[in-house]
């Protein structure tokens, strides 16, 4: 998380947003967050997950818009966090930073169920993934904000994209890289089959199983206006990592995945060429986030250490971010 945002958040901020949701601060068990302050506690018989994110990141009107997709997709049958109000009746509640932005604070069930890799990698666990994204897709596309003070971003509004200043002097490469993909992501449809809300970040660390398999999603931190083919890249884009034989995994994961996706949705074939762009898209975001989050000097996240070993030399290389030939799929889709 940025220090400039660590350095504003302060215990009295905490409270006051607590307290709009009737908790008190030793309620509260701090939980990892990425871009975000996150915290468990439970209430009433009930378990729950206080997010509170800084308005410099997202505005209340995008978390506001973020909320209402969520209850949206709970309401159509989606396995989601659903949102709760405040005390106030408030999906959302904003703290003032004492600088003229503000700490924003909503409230998720907590998701039933365990991790993954908890319970077990399984055809069946990839099957119902692609169900469940492909439920999202369908619904995404007929979906109409009720909240009029929300809205979420297209893929490419400034804040979704690298900022080249995340990076250090001497990155010029990197940055024309990603230039050239979005350059070929402009060139792509935007109609409704194929582009719309969708979840961005639905990697093994933001679902639950429950106890009959199915996966319970949560963080929705960045879900955006995108295509629906970047949603399927960024699952795949984490859960291969690690993976002695890729090309092996892939083709296994994507035919059980697209198996489980047409249950609900139907897989448009060009999407498989346009996966290896949203790949090259989140590697060189990714490798500017860690840029910009961590010093590289004193750096002691193990996975990010892992994924930066080498990334700078395979991103100025051109090397693809998978090796995988994605036209094998095509016969798994009719």
């Amino acid at each position: 998380m940025e220090k400039r945002i660590t350095s504003r958040f302060t215990p009295a901020i905490l409270a006051e947003i607590a307290a709009r949701y009737g908790v008190s601060p030793d309620q509260l068990k701090i939980l990892d967050g990425f871009e975000s302050y996150i915290y468990r506690y439970e209430q009433d018989g009930g378990k729950f997950i206080l997010r509170i994110s800084h308005s410099s990141r997202r505005t209340e009107a995008w978390i506001r818009g973020e909320v209402d997709w969520i209850n949206y997709l709970v309401d159509g049958g989606v396995s989601a966090s659903q949102v709760i109000t405040s005390t106030q009746g408030n999906l959302v509640e904003a703290a003032a930073d004492g600088h003229g932005e503000f700490f924003i604070g909503t409230v998720f069930k907590h998701a039933p169920g365990k991790p993954p890799w908890e319970v077990g990698w399984t055809d069946a666990l990839y099957q119902n993934l692609g169900q469940t994204l492909g439920r999202m897709h369908a619904l995404s596309k007929v979906y109409v904000p009720n909240d009029p003070l929300a809205f979420r971003p297209q893929w490419n509004d400034p804040l979704m994209l690298l900022d080249e200043n995340w990076l250090p002097e001497g990155e010029s490469l990197a940055v024309e890289k990603y230039g050239r993909v979005l350059a070929e992501c402009r060139t792509l449809p935007q109609d409704q089959e194929h582009y719309g809300l969708i979840h961005f970040d639905a990697h093994e660390m933001n679902y639950f199983l429950d106890e009959t398999g199915i996966p319970n999603l949560f963080d929705f931190d960045d879900c955006t206006y995108n295509w629906f083919a970047n949603d399927i890249a960024m699952v795949l884009f984490y859960i291969v990592i690690g993976e002695k034989d890729q090309q092996a995994f892939t083709l296994n994961f994507m035919r059980q995945f697209i198996k489980g996706y047409k249950r609900e949705n139907q897989f448009q074939s060009e999407w498989l060429e346009w996966i290896p762009w949203f790949l090259k898209m989140r590697e060189i975001e990714l490798y500017g986030i860690i840029h910009r989050d961590f010093d590289m000097e004193t750096i002691d996240d193990q996975w990010c250490i892992r994924y930066m070993d080498g990334r700078k030399e395979k991103i100025e290389g051109g090397v693809p971010y998978l090796d995988f030939d994605f036209s094998r799929l095509r016969p798994y889709i009719s």
